[in-house]
């Protein structure tokens, strides 16, 4: 694995040990960025079920300005450590070990909007109308803010839940990818970027 592109491209990133994660491949990571960027000009991002990181530092690496990476596993907490370390991203990104639901609360409280949100969760546990309602309801989006789902290829994901609408989707292999965006009525909270714990 290796970033694709800006300030970061080339860099080496190393996978989490042992079988318990699927790191989105370098192909399919280029077409989601292709389709949702491909580069950005600041913005939050919020990379769930995390697992080496790729996709949160592939977009910090092109223009996003912070990122909160969140898995439950310790080994792939580690692993991210290690890879945001090794592309001098430190000052950009939080790292917490914690499950998904409890880190939309905590990031929620806080008052945070993301510009994206990765959603790549393990293909036999998706709960995608439990995780896309979650980020609805709480309105976690900046307008027009995406969220990236990546699914196995069979899986059918809703079109619209809330104020998120299905944008894109593709189709590459076993893996699936679909796009929403975000387009409830703008009565976001005040916009709160301030480090904090999860």
């Amino acid at each position: 694995m290796r970033v694709i592109s800006g300030t970061c491209k080339g860099r080496r990133l190393q996978a989490v040990p042992g079988m318990s994660t699927r790191p989105t491949t370098d192909k399919v990571k280029e077409a989601i960025f292709n389709m949702i960027g491909p580069y950005f000009s600041g913005g939050n991002g919020l990379d769930l079920f995390a697992g080496s990181g790729g996709l949160g530092i592939e977009a910090l690496s092109r223009g996003i300005e912070r990122v909160i990476f969140v898995d439950h596993d310790r080994k792939a907490v580690q692993t991210i450590r290690k890879n945001v370390a090794a592309c001098g991203l430190e000052k950009r990104a939080e790292i917490y070990c914690n499950d998904a639901e409890r880190a939309l609360k905590a990031v929620a409280k806080r008052g945070l909007r993301f510009a994206v949100i990765f959603l790549d969760p393990p293909y036999k546990e998706q709960q995608w109308p439990t995780l896309l309602s979650s980020i609805a309801e709480r309105q976690l989006l900046e307008p027009h803010g995406v969220v990236v789902a990546e699914h196995s290829a069979e899986a059918q994901l809703p079109e619209k839940v809330g104020g998120l609408t299905g944008w894109k989707r593709e189709t590459y292999g076993i893996t699936g990818v679909t796009i929403y965006r975000w387009e409830g009525d703008g009565s976001h909270g005040e916009h709160c970027g301030l480090p904090g714990e999860l």
